[in-house]
């Protein structure tokens, strides 16, 4: 059981490394959103899937971790949470400080985490509003039978702008 303690603490210790490493790239991408540059968001994106990539990794171990502390606890081991594991070492004060330390530091971060993807989204949806609006607007303007612009002879020209290159965003 030592053991299966001392991997989890491992695991948990490099997913706490990688969740800190993540909070300044997702910071960045609320820069990047609110510059509307769409290289640098996809450049960002594609940095923040490597890193999750690697938590999925740690997340997997993690699972395996807890699987075979449930064999030798004879629990399930989806009842064998962080929170649980911290109350069952009573008798190992050290480990269970290190795994309490752990979990405080995890929420944390992952609480951080997600208010910062939280008004990431927020962001991307504004913007999208935004372009709809934008593209319902040209659409308009370019559907409208007068278009209020005089020639030099000062009179109204009432031609209809053509729709090609525009796509119809009510659909």
């Amino acid at each position: 059981m030592a053991s299966l303690i001392e991997e989890l603490i491992t695991v948990l210790t490099k997913e706490e490394e990688i969740y800190k490493n993540l909070l300044p790239i997702a910071e960045e991408k609320t820069q990047i959103i609110i510059r509307n540059d769409l290289t640098a968001l996809q450049k960002v994106t594609e940095q923040e899937q490597l890193v999750i990539d690697q938590i999925t990794a740690l997340e997997h171990k993690r699972d395996e971790v807890i699987v075979n502390m449930g064999v030798v606890l004879n629990r399930k081991p989806e009842t064998l949470t962080l929170k649980h594991i911290v109350e069952i070492l009573d008798k190992q004060p050290k480990e269970q400080r290190q795994l309490a330390q752990l979990h405080d530091s995890l929420k944390s971060i992952l609480k951080r985490l997600k208010s910062i993807n939280s008004r990431n989204q927020s962001l991307i949806e504004q913007s999208l509003e935004m372009i709809k609006f934008n593209m319902n607007l040209i659409q308009s303007t370019r559907m409208s039978p007068g278009s209020g612009n005089y020639t030099r002879n000062a009179y109204e020209s009432n031609t209809v702008v053509g729709r090609t290159g525009m796509f119809d965003t009510r659909q």
